[in-house]
């Protein structure tokens, strides 16, 4: 049985800035050796979500304009009263999202659709340095 535990590092904008982590985990599987199992893909903090989408630019904007409708950044938030950071919208979003994807691995590959990637979504309200948990289980 393997279990393994990776990072993936990035610089991200903010502001719902989606990052396609596809090719930087699978990479991961590959170093691995792994053939059969599953990458958990987690994101710690409470402002970023993992998820999959069709990275393209039309479905980027649409799912930006989603999270705008969803948790508008201009609205009052008590989060924002209490600690005066201004990212109460950067939590409720990466709550509706989650923190993380499990992905099956078939062959040493991600068992993704054609048109499937696997995402990182920074909500918060400022440039961050981010870190990606790639956990792997198989063998």
């Amino acid at each position: 049985m393997l279990v393994s535990t990776e990072t993936i590092s990035l610089q991200t904008e903010g502001f719902c800035h989606l990052v396609d982590i596809t090719a930087m985990t699978q990479e991961r599987v590959q170093q691995s050796g792994m053939t059969q199992g599953i990458a958990a893909v987690f994101v710690p903090g409470s402002t970023g979500a993992v998820l999959t989408l069709e990275f393209e630019d039309g479905l980027v904007h649409d799912f930006q304009r989603l999270m705008e409708q969803l948790a508008p950044q201009k609205i009052p938030y008590e989060h924002d009263r209490r600690w005066g950071d201004g990212n109460g919208f950067s939590h409720i979003r990466s709550a509706l999202m989650g923190a993380s994807a499990v992905v099956p691995v078939v062959d040493g590959r991600l068992a993704l659709g054609t048109w499937q990637q696997l995402l990182f979504a920074d909500f918060d309200n400022r440039k961050r340095q981010r870190t990606v948990i790639v956990q792997l289980l198989g063998e």
